[in-house]
C-alpha cells in the first residue's frame, strides 16, 4: 500500500482467476463510517476527474470511498472484459473493503454507468459466490439501460432479481435511457428506488452552456444528493 495523501491511498486488488488490478481509498481509519464502493464506466478509469472528484467530496462528508479500475483498463485494453470478469473485479472490491475494515455499519456499492449497472448485475445474482458483506444500498449514477439509438436492447433482465434498496440519478437528456424509460423499467425490480433526474443532463451529466446553473453546480447538487442517501 503506497501513500498518496492523507486521506487517499492506491491498493492491489486481486480478482479470483484474472490476476491483479488496482484500487484508490479515500477517507480515514474510521471503521465505523460508511463505505461507498464506486466503480468507473466503460471508457475511463478510476483517475476519471468525475470519479476522482466525487470521490473527494463524499469523503469529505465522512464516507469512506473505495474505487477500483477493471482489469482491462488496469491493462490498457480497448474494451470492456466479459461479465464474469467484470462481476469478479466487483466481488474483489468489496472483499477489499471488507479486508480495510469498513462496510460493517453500512455499505453502500455503485458506479457510473458500466460500473453500475455490473454492480446491480452482482446483487441480483442467484446461486453466484456469496458476498463478502452484505450490501446496503446501491446507487447508479447513469444507468446504461440501451445503446444509444437502440432502445429495443435493454439491459433489464436481472432487474426482477434486483431487491437491494437503490438510488438512480439519470440525466434529462441521457441517450443511453431517458428517466421515464429507466423509472418504467425499474418498476421490474421489488427493490425500493429513489430517483435524482437532472435537468438538461446528458450521459455525463453535462448541461449545455445556455443552463441557467454552471456544471460545477450540477456536480455539487448530485454530490450531496449521492451523500445524504448513502449516510442514511
Amino acid at each position: 500500500m503506497d501513500r498518496m495523501s492523507d486521506e487517499r491511498r492506491a491498493i492491489a486488488l486481486l480478482v479470483d482467476d484474472g490476476g491483479e488490478t488496482t484500487a484508490t481509498r479515500y477517507g480515514g481509519d474510521d471503521p465505523t463510517r460508511p463505505c461507498f464502493i464506486l466503480a468507473h464506466g466503460a471508457g475511463a478509469g478510476q483517475q476519471h476527474p468525475f470519479i476522482v472528484q466525487t470521490s473527494t467530496a463524499l469523503a469529505a462528508r465522512g464516507i469512506n470511498v473505495l474505487t477500483f479500475n477493471f482489469l482491462y483498463m488496469q491493462r490498457g485494453r480497448g474494451g470492456p472484459d466479459r461479465p464474469p470478469v467484470l462481476e469478479a473485479t466487483w466481488r474483489a472490491a468489496i472483499r477489499c473493503a471488507v479486508q480495510l475494515g469498513w462496510g460493517s455499519t453500512r455499505l453502500v456499492i455503485g458506479g457510473k454507468s458500466m460500473g453500475g449497472r455490473i454492480a446491480s448485475m452482482v446483487l441480483a445474482q442467484t446461486g453466484a459466490p456469496q458476498l463478502a458483506a452484505p450490501v446496503h444500498g446501491l446507487v447508479l449514477l447513469g444507468y446504461p439501460l440501451h445503446p444509444p439509438g437502440r432502445p429495443e436492447k435493454l439491459r433489464v433482465d436481472h432487474l426482477p432479481r434486483l431487491e437491494t434498496p437503490t438510488l438512480v440519478v439519470q440525466g434529462e437528456r441521457d441517450d443511453f435511457g431517458s428517466p421515464a424509460e429507466v423509472r418504467k423499467a425499474f418498476k421490474q425490480s421489488p427493490a425500493h428506488v429513489d430517483w435524482l433526474e437532472v435537468p438538461d443532463g446528458d450521459h455525463s451529466f453535462k448541461i449545455r452552456r445556455s443552463a441557467d446553473r454552471s456544471q460545477a453546480d450540477v456536480h455539487a447538487h448530485i454530490t450531496d444528493v449521492v451523500a445524504t442517501w448513502i449516510l442514511g
